[in-house]
């Protein structure tokens, strides 16, 4: 199949006003101002009122349209081929803190779902968000099933490695935990942490190149004491997840984050749980029930539980914010977090493959583009 997706096209360096982007056997071939002169057998999509831009790739999706990832092979699945309709071209699916067994199965779980027909998002490995947790910070996790991340612990995690593990480092045996992670090809990532400063510091010396959702469930950001978020900001080798859905950080420090790391430096993660694309009402996370009210998604004592957010919702605010612009908003949902993977995704250019999204200028999903296979239309 050949396609031309024509409109704003927005690429990692520019954006192109009346572009378009020719895909032919699953890769870009052509991109530019116009169109190309051979135009034989094309399929159009887009117009003048499109934005044609890199399909999102989101690090941090717990559920989706009343599924959750923690129950299996065929909810992850499900979860894969829904997501396209929010433009997500690839993602981690993920589970929390759960017993270190079942933890160690997850790997195989979503290997065994991203074998599907091609007809959703990428499964792009699987990110294990615990057990090796600080129960200070434990967020809406089971703190009972926290653990230290000891050699035993980590072999039965190695069994399977995941392609992201979110740890708290200052655990004992934590920084020899990240080495070994490392070495085994784990993105290691900070999160649940009560790092100080100086801890979190001593973690990326260690190995650690990724923060899970900035500022929630870490300790605090403070003028003397900048803690484990002052830590992820100030290393520039650092990639930090950012929930930008209005709810889980504050506008001013978004704006602050931004400002410090750029574009190259934040990755938008929706954190979504079941009840994302769905009605208001009780769902699952996790095996714990949480509850959402259509605009955020909370356990029953009233603290977040994930988010019901879409990346195009994040996409709208984060390029709201001053200093900031749609490209900018568009990089963190989709180089910036291929980079931190090191996949050669979340762009467009010649050669690159066609996971691509076309957008209205509202940032409405209209076309979803996995491998130059059209896996939504509206």
């Amino acid at each position: 199949m050949r396609l031309l997706l024509r409109g704003t096209v927005i690429t990692p360096s520019e954006e192109i006003r009346s572009g378009s982007v020719l895909v032919e056997d699953g890769w870009v071939t052509w991109v530019g101002p116009g169109e190309p002169e051979d135009q034989a057998g094309l399929e159009h999509l887009g117009g003048d009122d499109a934005v044609i831009a890199p399909g999102f790739i989101d690090l941090q999706v717990n559920g989706f349209a009343g599924h959750d990832a923690a129950t299996g092979v065929e909810a992850v699945r499900q979860i894969a081929r829904r997501l396209p309709e929010t433009g997500v071209t690839g993602f981690l699916p993920t589970i929390i803190t759960a017993p270190l067994r079942e933890a160690a199965t997850f790997p195989a779980v979503a290997a065994e779902a991203g074998e599907a027909d091609g007809s959703g998002a990428r499964v792009l490995g699987a990110h294990l968000e615990g057990p090796f947790l600080n129960p200070e910070r434990k967020g809406c996790h089971d703190a009972s099933l926290m653990i230290e991340p000891s050699p035993e612990h980590l072999r039965t995690i190695l069994v399977n490695p995941p392609r992201l593990m979110t740890m708290a480092p200052e655990l004992p045996g934590g920084l020899e935990a990240v080495s070994t992670l490392t070495r085994a090809g784990v993105l290691v990532s900070a999160g649940h942490s009560n790092a100080t400063y100086e801890e979190g510091r001593a973690a990326i010396d260690a190995g650690v190149r990724f923060g899970t959702h900035l500022f929630n469930a870490m300790s605090p950001l403070q003028h003397r004491a900048p803690g484990l978020p002052g830590a992820l900001l100030a290393a520039d080798q650092v990639v930090t997840g950012l929930i930008a859905d209005g709810h889980h950080v504050h506008e001013v420090l978004l704006t602050i984050a931004l400002a410090r790391k750029g574009g190259g430096g934040i990755a938008l993660t929706t954190d979504q749980v079941a009840a994302a694309g769905m009605p208001p009402g009780r769902y699952r996370l996790g095996g714990r029930e949480v509850i959402s009210d259509g605009q955020t998604v909370r356990r029953q004592e009233g603290m977040l539980a994930g988010s019901v957010a879409t990346m195009p919702q994040l996409i709208r605010i984060a390029a709201g914010l001053s200093g900031s612009s749609l490209r900018a908003a568009l990089t963190m949902a989709s180089l910036t977090p291929a980079r931190a993977l090191g996949l050669p995704l979340g762009r467009i250019a010649r050669g690159a493959a066609a996971d691509l999204v076309v957008l209205s200028r509202a940032l409405e999903v209209r076309a979803t583009l996995v491998a130059g296979r059209i896996v939504f239309k509206a």
